[in-house]
């Protein structure tokens, strides 16, 4: 069964509308809707519109969260990730109803479940709102499953470690040309996150075939964010990927064959969490635990390159959950506060955890020009490649240009390097910023 209205029940631009009972999102969700809209023959210049709000129980207006307006002739999936809150709230489904006589809208299934919308095991027939972009001669395709016909070329998916298991696969046994690329894209996030993307996958001949990670945002722009760089194993293989998407973007896994002998790529259990990853290689792979030890300010790893000198990253990274760690501030001026925020729909919680402590330096506190405050790392031994990683999140100023910037200098020489500074930045999430640096002597951060 599914609900509809059309010009039988209603004219051009009347309003059909669904209210949903109370929600309440105690952990982040996803909704998910099935949805079509119906237009008559043409374009026409007034199209019908799907439209989605949230309404808080102590609000008195509707947040939008969502629109739709293009026609299909099959079903569509619309996948809106929910911030978790304490308070209740109604989801309100409004339909517009556009020019034609034979213009509708329908909705087939309206669900919530708790996790990200880019999280997917494959076992649903929606497949979490991710799809193939077609192509003549390599596509993603459901593998796995009781189905005669089923295209499986895997024993056991990951999920339920069984044949009857679902996962995504792309073979490239049709392959006609050099480098042909098959896409498997995500929903678009619909709210700001940051944290560890991770999902599991099988390769087999990896050395005819490129297997990518990207992100792309709404203006079309991609970014490389992962690529495999040894095949593993045999079995399913685990990726962890740093991810942050302050602004609306796509996952697209992607897939490059070199021939038709460029064998198969197998994706399972796509998953999220607001913490950071563990099992990273190269500059952004630490030993630290993301809750105790760094996540907030800042990740610093030392290379050893054979000198096996001893120092420690932990050393010199801190989350501020309990103090300043081995950084400190100069006592000039009224410097860096660490502080406590309960987080609501205008300042986000801690990078950490959402609730803990995180740094911060406020110019209502100074009427000084130049920078309010100056916090110090401790020393880290010369001659070592470092990588440092921290997180910003910046509010209320007109030009963010040199706003919080970097700088290193060497101790013996007091010599003072700047090394980079926020330029542009979406005011009031949290921003990832990393940085590589070696100095032939001791030095320090700040």
């Amino acid at each position: 069964h599914y609900i509809y209205v059309d010009t039988s029940f209603a004219k051009q631009g009347e309003k059909a509308v669904l209210l949903s009972s109370d929600l309440q999102a105690e952990e982040w969700s996803c909704l998910r809707l099935v949805y079509q809209i119906a237009a008559s023959s043409g374009s026409p210049s007034d199209p019908s519109r799907l439209n989605l709000y949230v309404r808080f129980e102590d609000e008195s207006f509707d947040r939008w969260r969502w629109s739709a307006t293009e026609p299909s002739d099959s079903w569509l999936i619309a996948s809106l990730d929910l911030q978790n809150s304490a308070k209740k709230f109604k989801i309100l489904i409004e339909g517009v109803l556009g020019q034609g006589n034979t213009a509708s809208l329908a909705l087939f299934e309206i669900k919530m479940t708790t996790g990200y919308c880019i999280e997917c095991d494959f076992e649903e027939n929606h497949l979490c709102g991710f799809v193939n972009r077609w192509n003549p001669n390599v596509n993603w395709f459901v593998g796995g499953g009781n189905i005669r016909n089923s295209h499986s070329i895997l024993p056991q998916d990951h999920t339920l470690r069984s044949e009857l298991g679902h996962y995504m696969y792309v073979d490239s046994v049709y392959i006609k040309h050099f480098q042909e690329v098959a896409q498997l894209i995500s929903p678009m996030t619909t709210a700001p996150m940051s944290g560890c993307l991770s999902f599991y996958y099988q390769v087999q001949k990896e050395n005819d075939n490129v297997f990518s990670l990207y992100t792309r945002d709404v203006a079309g722009l991609y970014e490389e964010i992962w690529k495999m760089s040894s095949p593993g194993n045999a079995a399913w293989n685990l990726a962890e990927v740093e991810f942050s998407a302050p602004y609306p973007m796509e996952v697209i896994f992607e897939v490059a064959f070199n021939g038709p002998k460029g064998g198969h790529v197998a994706l399972d259990d796509i998953s999220f969490s607001p913490v950071h990853c563990q099992n990273q290689t190269g500059c952004k792979s630490l030993n630290a635990n993301p809750k105790t030890e760094g996540s907030l300010l800042c990740h610093l790893q030392a290379y050893y390159l054979g000198l096996g000198l001893p120092f420690s990253a932990i050393e010199a990274s801190c989350s501020f959950e309990r103090d300043l760690c081995n950084f400190y501030q100069d006592k000039e001026g009224p410097g860096w506060t660490r502080v406590k925020v309960k987080p609501n729909m205008y300042r986000a919680g801690d990078h950490t955890s959402g609730i803990g402590y995180y740094l911060l330096a406020n110019t209502k506190f100074t009427s000084q020009p130049g920078y309010i405050g100056r916090l110090y790392g401790p020393s880290l031994p010369g001659n070592l490649q470092y990588c440092l990683r921290f997180f910003y999140a910046i509010y209320g100023f007109l030009k963010m240009r040199d706003t919080l910037a970097v700088y290193i200098f060497e101790e013996n020489h007091v010599v003072q390097e700047k090394i980079w500074s926020v330029l542009e930045s979406p005011r009031g999430v949290w921003m990832q910023a990393e940085i590589t640096f070696k100095k032939p002597m001791p030095a320090k951060v700040r």
